[in-house]
């Protein structure tokens, strides 16, 4: 298994930056696929970013290209998503989910590990 805390988030003005960490224990690291996700009050949990085991290939969703990018220290266990450009669209609860299974990257069923989950408020 493998446990996960999210950190990093707080309030930001709209254009502003911030990085989200999460700190991983428990089995290796570098076995598990990483990925973000978000939910915002009143929708579902949605795909933001994930990054391969070694870190060599990252993905996006479409909102959030080109402003934010996640990224991996195997050696430390963390991943992090830093965010540019925050819109107050990017408000949500942000969660770190770890993946050891096969499947689609931006699917939330292949994650067995969730964070607690860390709030991300930009105002306008």
């Amino acid at each position: 298994q493998v446990q996960l805390v999210e950190s990093g988030g707080g309030l930001v003005q709209a254009g502003g930056s911030l990085r989200l960490s999460c700190a991983a224990s428990g089995r290796t690291f570098s076995n598990y696929r990483m990925g973000w996700f978000r939910q915002a009050p009143g929708k579902e949990r949605e795909f933001v970013a994930a990054i391969t085991r070694s870190g060599s290939t990252t993905y996006y969703a479409d909102a959030v290209k080109g402003r934010f990018t996640i990224s991996r220290d195997n050696g430390k266990k963390v991943v992090y998503l830093q965010m540019n450009s925050l819109k107050p669209e990017d408000t949500a609860v942000y969660y770190c989910a770890a993946s050891d299974a096969v499947g689609y990257y931006s699917s939330s069923l292949i994650y067995g590990y969730w964070g607690q989950g860390t709030q991300v408020t930009v105002s306008s």
